[in-house]
């Protein structure tokens, strides 16, 4: 049987297993968007950028690891060309022409960092930090030789959890659920969807307890069994990116309710207890409901009182003006000013007001920096403040204008 040139040409080239730089270094070559010229540059800048590397992943002093180098910008150089070409020689081709062979190997680094910067998996707490770092070097290494087809596979499932992450936030940032809470809760993404659905689809504002978790399946059992009961939908502010995530999750649902008939010990049993349920939904516990309850009312006390500053003068101002007995104010004019220092002349201040401001309203993770910052002001400032001998406020006033936030 015999078999034509074309078809012939295709074979070869399906098992044509160069790397992709030597395809299109032979490509331009011989279709003359490579010129001698060029190709004599293309020499020239490939040993300082196999020393970069060498020197980036060990030392350039050491034959293997510029050897390494070597294989490691041939690698770079075609996962970039390839990717960014969809695999087209001739555009492959022109872009080497137009560029630097630094700039093809740099690409091809950048996107394997972008890479590994991506969600593994779409559990929340098991994923690595959102940007490259030097531990990250390791897997860098090592993916700097692997094929384009693994790059684009692995591209491609990091996406997917992406995607499904970003949906959990979406969900969780309409029920009140900010991002260290998601990732404390040690749940799956798709488990923050599908609980997210079911409490927005009851016109709930905040993620369930177990108790109104099991009320939740219990109605949507009986809507979804009966003829005429209501049926899960989509919200109707859902990011159209998230659609077809957020369905698949409204489809599971949808089967999951139907099977928890039986009354609360047979939810229970099913949402607790059988492994193929375990960690599909997710609820806050008692104990945690009460926790973030409190959290909130103190961060909207905080953020009402500092009205979102977090300048050392306006918070200065704000425990000034609280130790005072004074209305709470970040912000003060000169005459006001001039008002607190008589005030406190004239009533004396309690500093420990405004510690105990701080210990009950603050961040936690910040309360201790504003109580060190807050009692070494009291310590330096209150000879100044306080002091009879300066009649016309004026030291008291430049120490204001110095600490605190004073309009002038």
């Amino acid at each position: 049987m015999e078999v034509s040139a074309p078809a012939a040409a295709q074979s070869l080239a399906h098992f044509d297993h160069r790397l992709f730089f030597e395809k299109v270094l032979a490509y331009g070559r011989s279709h003359g968007i490579l010129t001698q010229e060029r190709l004599d540059r293309l020499c020239e800048e490939a040993p300082k950028g196999m020393v970069q590397l060498a020197r980036y992943f060990g030392t350039e002093y050491l034959r293997p690891d510029l050897e390494k180098a070597r294989l490691r910008i041939i690698s770079l150089v075609s996962l970039s060309l390839e990717v960014q070409n969809d695999g087209d020689l001739r555009r492959a081709a022109e872009s080497l022409r137009d560029n630097t062979l630094l700039s093809r190997s740099k690409a091809g680094a950048d996107m394997l960092k972008a890479l590994l910067v991506m969600p593994q998996s779409s559990h929340f707490g098991m994923n690595e930090s959102k940007v490259f770092n030097d531990t990250l070097i390791p897997k860098l290494d090592e993916w700097s030789f692997k094929p384009a087809h693994e790059y684009r596979a692995e591209l491609q499932r990091r996406s997917a959890f992406t995607r499904q992450i970003e949906a959990a936030r979406w969900f969780a940032a309409q029920l009140e659920l900010d991002e260290d809470e998601l990732h404390e809760s040690g749940h799956d993404a798709d488990a923050i969807v599908r609980t997210g659905l079911l409490a927005l689809n009851t016109k709930r504002t905040e993620f369930p307890e177990w108790k109104m978790f099991e009320k939740l399946v219990a109605y949507w059992n009986q809507q979804l069994l009966k003829d005429d009961g209501r049926r899960l939908a989509l919200p109707k502010n859902l990011p159209e990116s998230l659609v077809d995530i957020a369905q698949a999750a409204l489809d599971s649902i949808a089967i999951d309710v139907r099977k928890a008939s039986g009354g609360a010990a047979a939810i229970r049993k099913l949402f607790q207890q059988t492994p193929a349920f375990m960690g599909r939904y997710y609820w806050l516990e008692e104990s945690m409901v009460a926790v973030v309850n409190y959290d909130r009312a103190v961060s909207k006390e905080w953020a009402k009182a500092t009205e979102g500053s977090e300048e050392e003068s306006a918070l200065l101002t704000l425990f000034l003006c609280i130790a005072a007995g004074a209305p709470k104010k970040t912000l003060l004019t000169e005459k006001s000013a001039a008002t607190l220092v008589r005030r406190l002349r004239k009533n004396g201040w309690q500093p420990e007001l405004a510690s105990d401001f701080i210990r009950q309203n603050a961040p936690f993770a910040f309360a201790q920096d504003y109580l060190a910052l807050w009692e070494q002001f009291v310590q330096e400032s209150a000879k100044t403040l306080l002091s009879d001998m300066d009649y016309q406020l004026h030291d008291a006033l430049a120490l204001l204008r110095r600490e605190c936030q004073v309009q002038q």
